[in-house]
């Protein structure tokens, strides 16, 4: 298996660039602790357009099924539906009077189209976090706790298995998910590093697992039974979002912590790879999941 050479894209350097995705042929992500929703032009010298601005964290969206330009979010200390407009809709705020300080971190939509967004503490509290799960009726349910820097997650083409980091672990874990119920089971440990910490995650038509790996400047790969299978270096310190477009892979990075960032921490980067992977999940607000 190849890969082609990472290429930044855009002028932007975000702070904590993450939760990429590309929705309808546009590149979508977020800034996380600016509470910034962007988007990526074609013209790739041109900056990032804002498509929103939440004066609170914004940790990842998804699309919402069938309505352009409307967006389910995790942000703040809950999950809220953003339309064209900017302004969210709240669903739940869930950590709010938590014990420790609490914002919500990555999300995604699983297969059937239903929501998934983890939860952080702002001091990495162990255990402080939780993963929760939004149905089609916008009921927000906690089906995981005792987690502490969750990201990810990220899902097989059936929705059957789910992928989930414990970044300040260093531990990827992998869930079996009832694809009717969206109840997760007992997980299996898929993979442990090292070194760095495993960020976000995206998997391939394969079935092969790809991992943004914090602090080490690294994207590597993970083959469906967890054998390592090849990383990609990249110029910058702490990669943190990633995603596949057909053979692209979008990966996002930090600038936030480092005390002399260089020239290239929080960019945008672009890789061309040899296995495609599939379309972005949307939520399906108010259909069956």
């Amino acid at each position: 298996m190849t890969a082609g050479a990472p290429a930044a894209q855009w002028p932007d350097r975000l702070e904590l660039g993450e939760g990429i995705r590309v929705v309808d042929g546009r590149v979508v992500l977020v800034d996380i602790l600016t509470g910034r929703l962007l988007s990526g032009p074609d013209d790739r010298t041109a900056p990032l357009t804002e498509l929103a601005r939440l004066p609170e964290p914004l940790g990842a969206v998804a699309p919402v099924h069938g309505r352009p330009g409307h967006w389910i979010a995790a942000a703040g200390t809950g999950i809220c539906l953003i339309g064209p407009d900017g302004r969210p809709e709240w669903l739940a705020r869930p950590e709010d009077g938590a014990a420790a300080a609490m914002r919500m971190n990555d999300a995604t939509a699983d297969p059937q189209g239903r929501f998934w967004a983890g939860s952080m503490a702002y001091d990495g509290a162990e255990g402080a976090g939780s993963l929760y799960r939004v149905g089609p009726g916008g009921t927000v349910e906690r089906v995981l706790g005792d987690l502490t820097v969750p990201n990810g997650p990220a899902f097989t083409a059936d929705g059957r298995a789910m992928y989930l980091a414990d970044s300040a672990k260093g531990v990827v874990r992998r869930y079996p998910v009832d694809p009717d119920s969206g109840l997760p089971g007992a997980p299996d440990t898929f993979a442990v590093l090292e070194e760095g910490s495993p960020d976000g995650m995206a998997v391939d038509a394969e079935g092969g697992l790809w991992a943004a790996v914090w602090g080490t400047g690294t994207v590597r790969r993970y083959r469906a039974d967890g054998t390592p299978d090849r990383r990609i270096a990249l110029p910058a310190v702490q990669p943190a979002g990633l995603c596949l477009d057909g053979d692209t892979l979008y990966v996002t990075s930090a600038r936030h912590g480092l005390t002399a960032p260089g020239p290239l921490d929080g960019a945008v980067f672009r890789v061309r790879v040899d296995v495609p992977g599939p379309p972005t999940a949307a939520y399906r607000q108010g259909s069956a999941a």
